[in-house]
């Protein structure tokens, strides 16, 4: 199940690409990868969800060095022709503010629970 998640997300990211609606917007899905931005520039990270199952992503992150520009949900393909419990990937774009090192943590979990399923923590350098 994890491999067709990934290759789903990274199909996804592909055609965004290839399509051209990142435009100047650098995409990350890896949490290992650092990202390395200026100030006012923007980036997005895009990580597999499925809130069928009443799980989603939550940002924490330091609202002092980076703005939180957009956070989107995209069904994938099979999710779009209807398939019943079918994902798709999480978007979120950020704006870094002013210079510096910060994280964002990203949790997947159901809001009405402690407990979460996954998190990933990205570091963000900021020159």
């Amino acid at each position: 199940m994890r491999k067709f998640f990934t290759f789903t997300l990274m199909t996804l990211l592909a055609a965004c690409l290839l399509a051209g609606c990142a435009g100047e917007v650098q995409m990350y899905a890896d949490a290992g990868q650092e990202i390395d931005i200026r100030v006012n520039q923007e980036f997005a990270i895009a990580l597999v969800s499925n809130p069928t199952t009443g799980y989603d992503w939550e940002a924490s992150y330091d609202e002092n060095v980076l703005k939180l520009v957009e956070s989107k949900y995209e069904p994938g393909e099979k999710a779009q022709q209807g398939m019943m419990g079918a994902g798709g990937v999480k978007y979120f774009r950020f704006k870094a503010l002013e210079k510096g090192v910060t994280e964002i943590t990203l949790t997947y979990k159901r809001p009405w629970e402690e407990e979460f399923a996954e998190q990933k923590v990205f570091t963000v350098n900021i020159g």
